[in-house]
């Protein structure tokens, strides 16, 4: 096994025997009086939202992008203007057609034509599933 597992597996043992500690003190104190139940319910509740939040970034954790490489072939298969490609970047940004149209500098009937485009080109009816197809064409990031 190397240091750094052997880090790891000390960290969490300690990290296992203070959470082990504290709810045995919490529990002592609850059967004892010194806490009420409210207290004890709060701290098992912070233990389990602390326990899911750790886990759960833990397993979406995602690798490190590597360099993106535009799929270029796809793009000029698919006939996707440079202008389309502008306006699929922003949605996968997360933007509205009026914030696409004041960055471009064009008008929002122009956005609603390029996206109703993007739509046929990638056979797609919604913005997300634009999105993901993209991506798997690796058209976008």
């Amino acid at each position: 096994m190397s240091s750094r597992n052997w880090h790891t597996l000390v960290l969490y043992a300690a990290l296992f025997a203070v959470a082990a500690f504290a709810l045995n003190w919490f529990e002592y104190g609850h059967l004892t009086g010194k806490f009420g139940t409210d207290a004890y319910i709060a701290f098992l509740a912070l233990a389990f939202i602390s326990l899911g939040v750790w886990v759960g970034n833990r397993l979406t954790r995602k690798a490190a992008p590597q360099g993106f490489e535009r799929n270029h072939a796809a793009l000029r298969s698919l006939k996707i203007s440079d202008r389309e490609l502008e306006v699929l970047e922003a949605i996968a940004s997360g933007k509205t057609n009026k914030e696409i149209a004041r960055a471009l500098d064009i008008s929002p009937n122009t956005i609603k034509t390029h996206v109703a485009s993007l739509f046929s080109k990638l056979e797609v009816d919604r913005r997300m599933r634009a999105i993901e197809k993209a991506k798997s064409l690796q058209l976008i990031a």
